[in-house]
C-alpha cells in the first residue's frame, strides 16, 4: 500500500507539478513564408519541453495591425507577434509595442551586435529597442546568365559588370538590340516603391523627410526619371502585372527582373524542375553615388499591454522563443530572406546557399523606410505610389507634376 501510494504521489507531481509556459504567437506570415515558419514552430515545439508556442496567422497587412491595436486596448494581445519594422512608427507612437533591453536580450545570449547597426537604428526610438529582427528582405536583380553572358555583360566571376547607369542602360540596349526585353519591372505599388526608394537613397544628399515635410528634391526627381526612361526606351514594358513580370523572366522573355527576395524559391523550385535557365541574383547594382536598397524586415514584438502586462515568467519564455528562432534561422533563408542573425550569414553553410550568400552584402547598406507614420508597407506611401508614381512612369503625368503631388499627399498624413 506504502509503494502504490508512493506511485500516486510521483505521478501526481508529474502531472500537477510541471508547468509548461504556452507562448501565443500572432503573425501574418502565408504562402512559403507561412510553411517554413510553421516548420521552424514545430520543431521548436518538438524540442523544448517547458515552453510550447501556440500560432495564430492572421490577415497579412492593415488587418493585422488594426487587431493588434485593438487587443492591445482591450487587454486581449498575444505573448509575441511578428510586425514589420516599417510598421514600428505607428506601433511605437500608439504605444503597442514594449522597449525590451539589453540585459533581456542577454539573458537568452543574444546583443544588438548580433545584428546590422542599420536595422537595430532603424528599430530604436528615443533610445529604446522595440523590437529583434528576424531578417531583412529585400529587392534584388535577378538575371538570366545565358541572355547576359551573350550579350558580353558579365565577368569572369558570372556576375553582371554594370557600373553606373551609363553601363547599366547601354547594357540594356544591347540586350534590346539582340531582341530580348532587357527588364521586367512589376508596375505594382510595392515595386515601384522600392525601386524608387533604391535609387533615391543611392544619390549623395537624399533626405526623405525634412521638418515633417517630404523634400524629395533633385534626387527624387532623378530617380524617378529614371524609371520613366527605362519604359520609354522600351527597356521595361510599361503597366506589368507583377505575375506577368515574373513570367517574362521565367519565360527567357526578359533577361533580366527586379523583384523582391521572396521570388528566390520560386526560382528555386523551376530549376529543380529543370524548368529554369541558369539564373542568378545580385543586390541592385550601384547606378549613382553609392550602394543602398530599399529594405524591410519581419521582426519580433512584445505587445505593450497594460491590461494585461506580461509576467516574468511569460518573458522569459518569449525571449527564449526569439533567441532560438533566430539561432536557427538558416531554413528561414530558404524564403530567400536574409537572416538579421549575424552568427547565421557568417555561417559555411549559409555561404554555400546561392545566390543568397552572394546579394546578402545588401544588408550592409540597405536603407529603411522613413521613421513616419506615413511610411512603410500598407502605408499612404504606397497609396500615393500607385495614385501618382505609376501613371508617372507609364507617360500619363509629368515627372515634376508627379513628385510635388505625391510630396503633397504624403506630407498630409505625417502626424
Amino acid at each position: 500500500m506504502k509503494a502504490k501510494g508512493l506511485l500516486v504521489l510521483v505521478l501526481a507531481l508529474l502531472t500537477f507539478g510541471y508547468a509548461q509556459t504556452e507562448v501565443v504567437w500572432w503573425d501574418f506570415l502565408g504562402g512559403g513564408d507561412g510553411i517554413r515558419m510553421k516548420k521552424l514552430i514545430d520543431d521548436f515545439n518538438a524540442s523544448n519541453d517547458d515552453i510550447k508556442i501556440n500560432a495564430t496567422t492572421l490577415e497579412w497587412g492593415p488587418p493585422f495591425y488594426t487587431k493588434v491595436q485593438t487587443s492591445v486596448a482591450v487587454g486581449e494581445s498575444p505573448d509575441i507577434m511578428t510586425y514589420h519594422v516599417s510598421r514600428f512608427p505607428l506601433g511605437v507612437q500608439g504605444n503597442v509595442l514594449r522597449p525590451i533591453t539589453d540585459e533581456e536580450l542577454a539573458s537568452v545570449g543574444l546583443s544588438k551586435s548580433d545584428y546590422p547597426a542599420n536595422l537595430i537604428e532603424a528599430m530604436t526610438y528615443d533610445g529604446n529597442l522595440y523590437g529583434v529582427p528576424l531578417d531583412i528582405h529585400s529587392v534584388v536583380l535577378y538575371y538570366n546568365k545565358e541572355i547576359l553572358g551573350a550579350a558580353g555583360l558579365l565577368g569572369d566571376d558570372g556576375l553582371p559588370t554594370f557600373e553606373g547607369l551609363e553601363s547599366f542602360n547601354a547594357g540594356m540596349q544591347i540586350i534590346k538590340d539582340a531582341g530580348s526585353i532587357p527588364l521586367a519591372l512589376p508596375g505594382d505599388e510595392g515595386t515601384i516603391w522600392r525601386t524608387f526608394y533604391s535609387l533615391f537613397n543611392q544619390q549623395e544628399g537624399a533626405q526623405f523627410i525634412t521638418n515633417n515635410q517630404v523634400t524629395l528634391g533633385e534626387q527624387g526627381k532623378v530617380a524617378l526619371q529614371t524609371i520613366t526612361d527605362w519604359i520609354s526606351n522600351g527597356y521595361a514594358p510599361g503597366n506589368t502585372a507583377y505575375g506577368d513580370a515574373i513570367a517574362l523572366f521565367t519565360s527567357s522573355q526578359a533577361a533580366m527582373m527586379i523583384n523582391g527576395v521572396w521570388e528566390v524559391p520560386t526560382m528555386v523550385d523551376l530549376a529543380a524542375k529543370g524548368e529554369l535557365f541558369d539564373w542568378g541574383a545580385i543586390r541592385i547594382p550601384v547606378l549613382f553615388d553609392k550602394p543602398a536598397t530599399w529594405a524591410d524586415s519581419h521582426a519580433f514584438a512584445i505587445p505593450n499591454d497594460a491590461k494585461k502586462p506580461i509576467t516574468p515568467e511569460k518573458l522569459a519564455a518569449v525571449l527564449e522563443v526569439i533567441s532560438w528562432i533566430n539561432k536557427n534561422s538558416l531554413f528561414w533563408a530558404t524564403a530567400g530572406h536574409i537572416p538579421a542573425y549575424n552568427p547565421v550569414t557568417a555561417s559555411d553553410d549559409y555561404k554555400m546557399m546561392e545566390p543568397n550568400a552572394t546579394y546578402a552584402v545588401l544588408a550592409e547598406t540597405a536603407v529603411f523606410d522613413p521613421q513616419s507614420t506615413a511610411t512603410g508597407v500598407a502605408s499612404p506611401t504606397y497609396d500615393a505610389v500607385l495614385n501618382i508614381f505609376v501613371p508617372s512612369i507609364n507617360g500619363q503625368l509629368p515627372v515634376d507634376q508627379a513628385l510635388e503631388m505625391f510630396s503633397q499627399q504624403v506630407s498630409s498624413n505625417m502626424q
